[in-house]
């Protein structure tokens, strides 16, 4: 059978909070079949618990922030790790952090990644569970909309519209098939960006204290201020898939579905989580006895141990 994961040993880093500024720690551990993803913030005393399962989504102000169902303790900025929890398919890990957020490292999943592989697999007793899309579920905002769709895989098709020359030239859309696709090395990568105009009105909200040009892409009115450039040609829209893959996430289990959008963000894409939570009728939760029976799509991404 395809089976629930986990990763074989503890292991920790610390970086910066993009909006807060401050450096927090982050120690991810093994954890047992079926928690699924577990945040603690040990700064509390005594730690708090937030289940990606029953959490709730209580803004999406620049990340996507959880809250537990009934708690005050709160994590934001999780998109960029759970996109890596994704794409490597890992179900079940216990995540302390000293901080309101987790790191935002070099701004994209790459770091997360990193310290996932190093840490290793294990794989457990339990099948996996995948949420499949049956009915086509879609939200909108104006002219904003996301929609997933049935398909025994998974797939995006994202556009964004940034009025931009440097975003422009590089590509305003992507159609990602994780069947042909490596999260890893066509993805994960992909950094964040800003625009130096807005720095100034943000840091006055108390937002982007942590943020610069070693953890994002920043531009001004016409070219990218970063020495390197971008790491990919298509680096602005992928980075928009990444957080979409996130953020999906955080509906507790992989989908088996096609997610696309038209300028979609964590706002509408958490919209989008709440509609599946409304519309049971919609999705079904399957496994896979059998290797052969699973979809590529997810088996090609999961085969990097």
């Amino acid at each position: 059978m395809l089976r629930q994961r986990t990763i074989q040993r503890e292991i920790k880093a610390a970086g910066i909070g993009l909006h807060s500024g401050d450096l927090i720690w982050i120690t991810i551990k093994p954890s047992g079949v079926n928690t699924g993803v577990t945040f603690r913030r040990v700064d509390f005393n005594p730690p708090k618990k937030i289940h990606v399962s029953s959490a709730r989504v209580v803004s999406t102000n620049l990340a996507s922030t959880i809250a537990e169902a009934e708690g005050d303790a709160t994590v934001s900025t999780v998109e960029h790790f759970m996109a890596a929890i994704s794409g490597l398919g890992i179900d079940n890990v216990l995540v302390d952090i000293t901080g309101p957020e987790i790191p935002i490292m070099d701004g994209s999943s790459s770091s997360f990644v990193y310290l996932l592989k190093s840490a290793g697999v294990e794989e457990q007793g339990e099948s996996k569970k995948f949420l499949e899309i049956t009915q086509t579920i879609q939200v909108n905002d104006g002219e904003k909309w996301a929609k997933l769709e049935p398909y025994f895989g998974f797939k995006l098709n994202f556009t964004i519209d940034f009025s931009h020359p440097a975003v422009s030239e590089t590509g305003q859309s992507a159609t990602i098939d994780f069947e042909t696709t490596s999260f890893t090395e066509e993805i994960a990568r992909a950094r964040t960006f800003g625009f130096i105009k807005d720095v100034d009105n943000l840091r006055k909200k108390g937002l982007a204290l942590g943020g610069g040009l070693d953890n994002a892409v920043v531009l001004d009115n016409y070219k990218i201020l970063n020495k390197g450039g971008l790491r990919q040609s298509d680096e602005f829209v992928m980075h928009k898939a990444l957080d979409a893959i996130g953020d999906l996430h955080l509906v507790g289990k992989p989908i088996l579905g096609a997610y696309s959008a038209y300028k979609s963000g964590h706002s509408l894409n958490n919209k989008l989580i709440r509609e599946i939570n409304k519309k049971n009728e919609s999705w079904k939760i399957r496994s896979f006895n059998s290797l052969s029976q699973a979809p590529i799509a997810w088996s090609r991404q999961w085969a990097w141990n």
